[in-house]
């Protein structure tokens, strides 16, 4: 087992000892500045606020989205159901996973909280029909959990590998949505363990702003 992996294992169980801590009234607050900071992302952008098509690509900003893979939080996880809900009322399409037996993720749309229906290891999953894992290459933008990230995009996330399924899936696709973790302020590190087959995301967001990594080939990201 590599220096990485334990590093990785000893700081996930930090961080997440943190998060059992946290008051639920103070991550029920979170939620409404998450969604609100996860929209000031350029990529998050929907018509009314940022102009129109022409307008966007003029001033360098990418097209609106039309579907985002996102996930309905649980626990002590920065809340994403007012960001899920936003979304959806400005038209976009939201798909959320569904958790295969073997860890992969399925996807579905979200089409509100009532349909939304309890699944296995506490998670909540949409009612919806299942449209297979490669639904998710045609996201443009993939909100990604986690437990930190650094500086240089490096995500580090429960170990369940179920999202490293869904990067290398994109990969294999050469789709290249904006991949953005969503996070409490303090999980923001100086350096997260990688190993080989981690891919680093472009952006993350947290409950007071956002933090945009340099993406590979480029100096500053989308």
């Amino acid at each position: 087992m590599s220096t990485d992996h334990e590093e990785k294992r000893r700081l996930r169980r930090g961080l997440l000892e943190v998060r059992r801590a946290l008051p639920a009234d103070a991550v029920a607050a979170s939620g409404a500045a998450l969604a609100r900071r996860a929209r000031e992302l350029d990529e998050l952008r929907t018509p009314g606020g940022a102009g129109t098509g022409a307008e966007r690509a003029a001033s360098g900003v990418p097209p609106a989205p039309r579907t985002v893979a996102a996930y309905v939080s649980v626990g002590h996880e920065p809340p994403t159901r007012d960001l899920l809900d936003a979304l959806r009322a400005a038209g976009v399409r939201v798909l959320l996973p569904v958790l295969l037996p073997d860890n992969d993720l399925d996807w579905a749309g979200y089409e509100g909280a009532g349909h939304l229906v309890p699944a296995g290891r506490g998670l909540l999953e949409p009612d919806g029909p299942r449209l297979g894992p490669e639904a998710v290459t045609g996201a443009d933008v993939v909100l990604l959990p986690g437990l930190a990230v650094d500086g240089r995009g490096r995500r580090l996330g429960r170990g369940g590998g179920s999202y490293d399924r869904v990067l290398a899936r994109l990969a294999r696709a050469g789709a290249d949505p904006a991949l953005v973790v969503l996070l409490y302020d303090t999980e923001v590190l100086a350096h997260v363990p990688a190993e080989p087959h981690d891919r680093p995301v472009h952006a993350a967001v947290t409950p007071s702003g956002v933090h945009r990594f340099a993406r590979a080939g480029g100096p500053g990201g989308r």
